[in-house]
């Protein structure tokens, strides 16, 4: 664990990649709440944001291990959004090159450090795992999906655990479906719901591994300041299946819930990317809940209506 004192966890140099994003946003609210010292890595300029050092990277002459010698712990969030536009060809390199560029210059930046960080906390995803509508995964299991997405997130976490080689401890957040009000897959989700015409998506039988936006930030945080290696699932414990989150989710927006969608229109309509919502895993989070974490919100309607009071 780091710097534990007796009053709880000592303030921490904590280097967050991809701050600006609906994560990293949430994650930087937490650590500065918790009177940790946020360093945001990004392009753009971030100097305005209240609180933060912004530090630039992945430009031209940007030399950004000057300004992070004595940081105790990166949070690498960076890449792609997968749900920007349709899985194009040129959107998959998009996804897929940003993660690894942006992963290799981090270990860059680690090799240059005289005092190196003592963790880094990569983002990943339960895309890894194949669709299931009868396992449950742990980070115990074994198998893997072949496809897109689990193709990345795979090359993602091999090329993050090379910071070992550093003397670095890494842990992998596999990120489920992550729900906040205005950011993320629910906006889209719910706009059906809103407009009186949601409902069964696909078959409804597939699963959906949710989690809100505030326990991945908790997340995150926990593994920084626990001794947690290798993958761990960042899930609600309580995976539901497609339609029973719909029925949850029209319930919280007083909304009815009986105009199905057929598989075929979202393909139709998405694409490769609609497996993200035809298909789906039931993913425990088995490491966090070994290692004492405690969700704020375990149960689906209760996240809802957080998100939606």
């Amino acid at each position: 664990m780091l710097k534990w004192a007796k009053g709880g966890m000592e303030n921490m140099k904590i280097a967050i990649t991809g701050g600006t994003g609906f994560v990293g946003r949430e994650l930087t609210k937490l650590l500065l709440q918790k009177g940790h010292e946020v360093y945001i890595l990004s392009r753009s300029d971030n100097k305005k944001i209240k609180d933060v050092t912004s530090i630039q990277w992945l430009t031209d002459g940007a030399t950004p291990e000057q300004e992070l010698e004595g940081i105790d712990a990166f949070i690498n969030l960076a890449g792609e959004s997968i749900n920007n536009g349709r899985w194009t060809t040129e959107q998959k390199e998009k996804i897929y090159n940003s993660r690894m560029q942006a992963t290799d210059e981090l270990l860059r930046i680690c090799k240059s450090l005289n005092n190196k960080p003592k963790v880094l906390v990569n983002a990943s995803a339960i895309g890894i795992y194949p669709a299931s509508n009868d396992k449950i995964y742990t980070e115990k299991s074994t198998d893997l999906s072949s496809d897109f997405l689990a193709k990345t997130v795979q090359d993602w976490e091999q090329k993050a655990i090379t910071a070992e080689q550093f003397g670095i401890r890494v842990a992998c957040g596999r990120f489920g479906i992550i729900l906040g009000k205005n950011d993320g897959a629910l906006p889209l989700m719910a706009l059906p719901y809103k407009l009186f015409v949601g409902g069964k998506i696909g078959s409804g039988k597939n699963w959906m591994s949710w989690i809100h936006v505030k326990d991945v930030a908790n997340a995150l945080l926990f593994a920084v300041e626990h001794d947690i290696h290798g993958a761990f699932n960042v899930t609600a414990p309580n995976a539901k299946r497609m339609n029973d989150f719909g029925k949850t989710l029209a319930t919280v927006l007083n909304r009815p819930h009986y105009f199905p969608v057929p598989a075929f229109a979202l393909k139709l309509a998405l694409g490769e990317k609609s497996q993200l919502v035809i298909e789906g895993q039931n993913v425990y989070p088995e490491k966090l809940i070994e290692n004492g974490f405690m969700f704020e919100f375990p149960d689906l309607s209760k996240a809802l209506y957080h998100i939606y009071s």
